[in-house]
C-alpha cells in the first residue's frame, strides 16, 4: 500500500509521520477571510468528524476595504447555508453586476465604458468581438453584446423580486459592508456549523520538530494545537510570513499603487438615493477612485502610487470628488484613513501545515475586486481537498501553491491591461504605467496577437479562469483598442455574419424587455432587506 512505502519516496521525509491524520483545523484571523474559510471548511465537512477552530485577536479592527464581490458568492454563500435575504439585511449589501470605468481610455469617444458580469450572448460559439470590429459603425462594445450594459446603465437589478434567491436574468456578485459581512459569518459558522470560537493573541508559535506548527500559544495562556493552519492574519501574514519565513514576490514594477485613501459617505436619503448597480472607478492623475453603494452609504477609496502623488493633493481629490458626487455632504466633516499595502503576492501559500488565505497571502490592488474571490478559491480547495493525513498534505500543497500561483499572474496580468492599452499621457503615473518594460510577458503576448484576432476561448483556457476571455474584450474594445490589421471578419460566411447581427438586434430587444419589468437595485435591496422568510 502507498501509505506503507519509505516517506522520501512521498517527498515528505522531513515529516515523521506522513500517515498522521488532519483531524482538527485551526484558522487563525478573523475578518472576511477567516471566516468564510472556516464556514467553508466546516459545511464540507459537517458531521464528518472534522474539528474547526478559529483563533481570533479580541482588539484588532478589520481592514473592511474590501466590499466587492464576484459573482462567485452567489455560490458560496449557499454552500454555507446563509439565505440571501439575511445576507443583504445583515451585511447592508447591495447588487453589483460589474464595474463602470470612467476616464481610463484618454479617447476621444470613449470616456466611460462597462466591464459586466454577464458573458456576451451566445459567446460558447460565437465571437462577438470579430463582427462588432467590422461594422462601419459601433456603439459600445458591452451595450451592443450584452444586454446587461443597460441594466447597469439604468440602475436596475439583476432579477425580479419574485424570482427563487440566487436566480437571476443577468449574472451579479454584490458590494457589502465587510465588517458587518464577517460578524455575519461568525454567527453561521459558530451557531450553525459548530465553528469553535477562541478569542486571544498569538504569544508564542509552538513548532513541531519536522518544521510544522504544532500549536499555537496565546496570550491567554491557552494552548491551541491543530493539524492544518490556515493564516488569515492578514498583510502581517504571522503564520506563513513571520513563522514559515514565505516573503513576497513583489509585483511593484508592474502595478506600482501602493496605497489608498478611504472613506464613507453617508446616503443622504437612505430610502429613495439610488444605487449604482456595478462599481464605478474613475481614473485621477495619480490613481482612480472606487465608489460602491451601500444600502445606507458609499464607500469611496483613491488608489494610487507614492511614488507618484502627493498626499495632500490626494487628499483634496478626493474630497472634491465627495463635494461633486454628494451635494448636500460636506467633505471637511468626513472621516479619511490611509491605508498603505505591498503590492505581491507569497513565494508559497502552502508551506509545511500551513497554508495563507487573503491578505496574509497577497494583495495587489482592489481593481475588479478579486480579494473575496482569491478567499473563496483558497477557502473551496482547502474544504474540498483536505489532505485526510499528512503525507497527502504534501500534494496537495503543491497543487494549491501551483493553482494559486496561476491565479495571482493572470491577476496581475489583466489588472495591467487597464493601464497598457490606455492613451493617457497626461501624468507621469499614467507614461509609467503605458511603458511596455512594465508589461508581463503574457500580456505582451497576447496583446501580440490581438493586433490580429479578437480574444476568444483559447486565451483563456483553464475552467477555473478569474477572467474569462470575454473580460478582456469588455476592457480592450471598451478602451478602444483597434487592431492593426483590417478585415477581422473577412473569410467568414455570409450565415456566421447574419447570425451575428441577429444576436445583436436579440440583446437589443432584451434589453428593452429587461428595462420594462426590472426593479431599481434600490427596489430589489429593500424587498429582500424586509423578507422574514
Amino acid at each position: 500500500r502507498l501509505t506503507n512505502w519509505p516517506s522520501r519516496w512521498l517527498g515528505v521525509d522531513r515529516v515523521a509521520s506522513p500517515t498522521k491524520p488532519v483531524k482538527k483545523v485551526v484558522v487563525v484571523g478573523g475578518g472576511s477571510a477567516g471566516w468564510l474559510t472556516a464556514n467553508v471548511v466546516a459545511a464540507e465537512h459537517l458531521g464528518g468528524g472534522l474539528q474547526v477552530v478559529l483563533v481570533e485577536s479580541p482588539d484588532v479592527p478589520t481592514v473592511g476595504v474590501g466590499e466587492g464581490t464576484w459573482p462567485s458568492m452567489r455560490a458560496t454563500l449557499k454552500r454555507i447555508g446563509i439565505a440571501e435575504h439575511d445576507f443583504v439585511r445583515a451585511s447592508d449589501a447591495s447588487f453589483k453586476q460589474g464595474t463602470r470605468f470612467r476616464g481610463w481610455a484618454g479617447r476621444d469617444g470613449f470616456e466611460a465604458y462597462t466591464h459586466p458580469f454577464s458573458w456576451p450572448v451566445e459567446y460558447a460559439d460565437l465571437n462577438p468581438a470579430r463582427f462588432w470590429l467590422a461594422q462601419e459603425r459601433r456603439g459600445p462594445f458591452a451595450e451592443a453584446v450584452t444586454p446587461q450594459a443597460h441594466t447597469i446603465a439604468q440602475g436596475l437589478a439583476p432579477k425580479q423580486a419574485q424570482a427563487p434567491e440566487y436566480a437571476f436574468a443577468v449574472n451579479y456578485g454584490y458590494h457589502l459592508d465587510a465588517v458587518k459581512f464577517a460578524a455575519l459569518l461568525r454567527r453561521n459558522a459558530v451557531d450553525r456549523l459548530g465553528v469553535a470560537h477562541v478569542l486571544g493573541h498569538v504569544a508564542r508559535i509552538e513548532p513541531h520538530p519536522n518544521g510544522d506548527i504544532a500549536a499555537l500559544v496565546l496570550d491567554t495562556g491557552e494552548r491551541v494545537d491543530g493539524d492544518l493552519f490556515v493564516d488569515c492574519t492578514g498583510a502581517r501574514a504571522l503564520l506563513i510570513g513571520e513563522h514559515c519565513r514565505q516573503g513576497l514576490v513583489s509585483v511593484e514594477d508592474v502595478l506600482c499603487n501602493d496605497r489608498a485613501l478611504v472613506v464613507q459617505v453617508p446616503h443622504e436619503n437612505p430610502e429613495r438615493d439610488p444605487i449604482a448597480s456595478a462599481t464605478l472607478a474613475t481614473a485621477e492623475a495619480a490613481g482612480w477612485i472606487w465608489d460602491i453603494g451601500l444600502q445606507t452609504r458609499r464607500g469611496l477609496g483613491y488608489v494610487h502610487a507614492s511614488a507618484h502623488a502627493d498626499e495632500d493633493a490626494v487628499f483634496e481629490t478626493l474630497k472634491r470628488y465627495v463635494a461633486e458626487t454628494s451635494l448636500q455632504t460636506d467633505p471637511e466633516t468626513l472621516t479619511y484613513r490611509t491605508i498603505p499595502f505591498q503590492p505581491g503576492y507569497r513565494t508559497s501559500f502552502w508551506e509545511g501545515n500551513c497554508v495563507a488565505v487573503g491578505l496574509s497571502a497577497g494583495f495587489v490592488e482592489p481593481l475588479e475586486a478579486s480579494a473575496l474571490a482569491l478567499i473563496e478559491q483558497g477557502a473551496a480547495f482547502i474544504a474540498e481537498q483536505l489532505p485526510r493525513d499528512r503525507g497527502i498534505m504534501a500534494v496537495a500543497a503543491k497543487r494549491f501553491n501551483a493553482k494559486m500561483h496561476r491565479h495571482w499572474q493572470r491577476i496581475v496580468e489583466f489588472l495591467k491591461l487597464h493601464y497598457a492599452v490606455s492613451a493617457r499621457a497626461d501624468s507621469a503615473y499614467w507614461r509609467d504605467h503605458r511603458e511596455l518594460s512594465t508589461w508581463p510577458e503574457p500580456l505582451r503576448e497576447k496583446l501580440t496577437l490581438w493586433e490580429q484576432q479578437p480574444p476568444w476561448h483559447d486565451d483563456a483556457p483553464m475552467l477555473d479562469e478569474l477572467f474569462p476571455s470575454a473580460s478582456y474584450q469588455y476592457v480592450l474594445y471598451g478602451m478602444g483598442f483597434e487592431p492593426r490589421y483590417a478585415g477581422l471578419a473577412a473569410g467568414r460566411s455570409c450565415e456566421m455574419r447574419q447570425r451575428a447581427d441577429a444576436v445583436f438586434r436579440e440583446t437589443q430587444q432584451r434589453a428593452r424587455q429587461m428595462a420594462r419589468v426590472l426593479p431599481t437595485n434600490r427596489d430589489l435591496v429593500r424587498t429582500l432587506a424586509q423578507r422574514t422568510a
